[in-house]
C-alpha cells in the first residue's frame, strides 16, 4: 500500500502547538485504528525524518501520528508526558481529521518512545478510563536502573553510554515518579491491552518481559513477541547487529493481530 506523508501541527492541543509527522495509507479503512507513536532517542531525539514502523504500520491501513513530543516543552520529565498526555487528549476529544469516532485509538512508541507510551497510558487510565484502546511498546526503555541481566548486553549493541545519558538527562528535575519509570508502578490494574515486541539478542529484553509480566498479573490482556536475534531487531531503535534487519514482516502481522483482537474485545 502505498503511504502518504505529511507534516502537520496540531494548534488546539492544550499545551500549545505541537508538530507531528503523519503516516497513512492511501488506501484505508472508513474508521482506520489511530496510532499516536512516540520516537525513540534516549528521550533527547528530535523527530526523525523517517519511520520505517510508522511507515510500515501505515501500510496495515492505520494512519499513525507522530508528535514531536520533546520539543515544546524540554525532554526533561515531566514535559514530554505532558505533551505526550496533551496530543492524548486532543485526539481524544476531537480526532483532528485524523480518523473517526470509531476508530480504535493507540498509543504507542520504540525504546524511550515506549517509556513515555506506558506513561501516557496510565495517565490516561487515571482521566480517560475508556478512551485509550491499547498500547504498542517496542521494546521501551522502562527501568533506571539499567541492572537486568540482558542490559548488561548494552554496549554490545553501542547503546550503553546513549541510554545512561537519556536516563540522566530525562530524570536531572530530580524526580522519579512511576510515570517516569512505568516498571516501578505498583498500580497497573485497568491499563489498556498491551503489545509487546522485544527479541532474545535486546539488551531490553528483560524490562520489556518484567513489565509484561507486572501487566498481565494485573488483569491487563497482553499481546508478547520474543523475535530471534537473526531479526537483527535492535536495528529498530539504532543498536548495532551482526543480522540485517529482517523484524518488517513480522511486526506487521503482530501489529494487525493486535488489532484485531482488540476489535474484537
Amino acid at each position: 500500500m502505498t503511504v502518504q506523508i505529511k507534516d502537520m501541527t496540531l494548534d488546539k492541543v492544550a499545551i500549545g502547538p505541537v508538530a507531528a509527522r503523519v503516516y497513512q495509507g492511501a488506501e484505508y479503512a472508513k474508521a482506520p485504528p489511530v496510532l499516536i507513536y512516540f520516537h525513540g532517542g534516549a528521550f533527547q531525539g528530535s523527530l526523525p525524518r523517517e519511520s520505517d514502523v510508522a511507515q510500515l504500520i501505515a501500510e496495515t491501513g492505520a494512519i499513525v501520528v507522530m508528535p514531536d513530543y520533546t520539543a515544546p516543552l524540554g525532554g526533561v520529565f515531566p514535559k514530554p508526558l505532558e505533551t505526550g498526555f496533551s496530543v492524548f487528549s486532543y485526539l481524544a476529544q476531537k480526532r483532528a481529521g485524523l480518523g473517526n469516532r470509531k476508530s480504535l485509538l493507540l498509543i504507542g512508541g520504540v525504546e524511550s518512545g515506549g517509556n513515555v507510551a506506558a506513561a501516557v497510558a496510565m495517565k490516561a487510565r487515571d482521566n480517560y478510563a475508556n478512551e485509550l484502546d491499547g498500547m504498542v511498546l517496542l521494546s521501551p526503555l522502562l527501568d533506571p536502573f539499567m541492572g537486568s541481566a540482558s542490559f548488561s548486553k548494552a554496549g554490545d549493541v553501542g547503546m550503553k553510554d546513549n541510554w545512561a545519558d537519556g536516563w540522566s538527562h530525562y530524570l536531572s528535575a530530580g524526580i522519579c515518579h512511576p510515570y517516569a519509570a512505568p516498571c516501578m508502578c505498583s498500580r497497573l490494574t485497568g491499563l489498556a491491552p498491551a503489545l509487546v515486541v522485544t527479541s532474545e539478542d535486546d539488551p531490553l529484553r528483560d524490562e520489556s518481559l518484567a513489565f509484561s509480566d507486572c501487566l498481565e498479573k494485573a488483569g491487563v490482556r497482553i499481546d508478547r513477541h520474543v523475535l530471534p536475534p537473526e531479526a537483527g531487531w535492535p536495528s529498530v531503535y539504532g543498536g548495532r547487529t551482526d543480522h540485517s534487519a529482517d523484524w518488517q514482516e513480522r511486526l506487521t502481522e503482530q501489529f494487525s493481530g493486535f488489532v484485531r483482537s482488540v476489535s474484537i474485545q
